[in-house]
């Protein structure tokens, strides 16, 4: 750009008032100060710019020209620096979380709720998927935070613990397996298993497990939904492998129970994470707080 930010709007102010001396008093500069920035500037674009009179300056046919585009121009930065006013002070902006439906449902809806109470003028955006595909979201800036559930830390990210989780195996409480018995992996793998589908973060997880022990998985039934897991588990359709901590409703209410196990599987945890490399917005530096909280 040949001119300079500043001498536009000295140039868009006197085309406003049509007279130096009293946009010079509005922009508290010396009348030398804006005569001299018009004459830079019309220097600068090689074209004059106003036409000078005893009541007064009127603009050109080029300076009307230039005043249609310096008028828009300055506008947008303005509607621009009120849209980072407004995002930093929260009255407005958007929040993008990505997140399963089950870590959405059982976790997070209590601080989103909390959240759209404190700073209601924040539009708050769900990005659902597995956990690999919300750490793929994050990776190329499509959310501001992301929530998942791995045991593998990755440099990129910033990794907060939110909580530990457990795999356990359930079953209806009339199902017929014995409550009593420390099932071993080999055990678990001979029932008709319920599973969620080998893209699922905990259905890797479940393999990796079983892998070690030199077996591989075959359930009797894949769902793409958790929810389903209990569901199908609880009608005695076999015996599901879900996360603890999301089915505490259903264990508590006795509609399924655990099967012991020799040996229990590793934890898990689900992380809180954001972007090593990109700037965290007021929105989602808000809600992170809300999360350690």
């Amino acid at each position: 750009m040949q001119a300079h930010l500043e001498q536009y709007k000295i140039f868009k102010a006197v085309a406003d008032t049509g007279n130096i001396s009293a946009t010079a008093k509005s922009l508290y500069l010396s009348q030398s100060a804006v005569s001299q920035s018009i004459k830079a500037l019309e220097s600068s674009l090689g074209v004059r710019l106003f036409s000078r009179s005893r009541r007064g300056v009127t603009l050109t046919h080029d300076g009307q020209t230039l005043y249609e585009y310096v008028s828009g121009a300055l506008s947008l930065l303005e509607a621009g620096e009120m849209r980072l006013n407004e995002s930093r002070e929260l009255t407005r902006g958007t929040l993008t979380i990505g997140a399963s439906n089950t870590l959405t449902e059982t976790y997070l809806l209590k601080y989103l709720q909390e959240y759209h109470k404190a700073y209601p003028g924040v539009k708050v955006q769900i990005l659902n998927g597995t956990s690999r595909r919300v750490m793929s979201f994050l990776r190329n800036g499509t959310c501001d935070l992301a929530f998942a559930t791995t045991n593998e830390p990755d440099d990129a990210f910033d990794n907060y613990l939110c909580f530990k989780t457990h795999t356990v195996f359930v079953a209806a409480p009339e199902y017929p397996v014995d409550f009593d018995h420390a099932y071993t992996l080999r055990e678990i793998s001979d029932l008709p298993l319920i599973l969620l589908e080998r893209e699922a973060g905990s259905r890797r997880f479940l393999e990796d497990c079983f892998l070690e022990e030199g077996m591989r998985l075959a359930p009797e039934i894949e769902l793409a939904s958790y929810e389903l897991l209990i569901s199908l588990a609880r009608i005695g359709l076999g015996v599901a492998g879900v996360t603890e901590e999301f089915s505490d409703e259903a264990l508590s209410r006795g509609f399924v129970r655990k099967l012991h196990l020799a040996k229990p599987l590793p934890e898990r945890a689900v992380t809180m994470l954001s972007h090593k490399n990109t700037e965290t917005s007021m929105a989602a530096r808000k809600f992170m707080e809300l999360i350690r909280a």
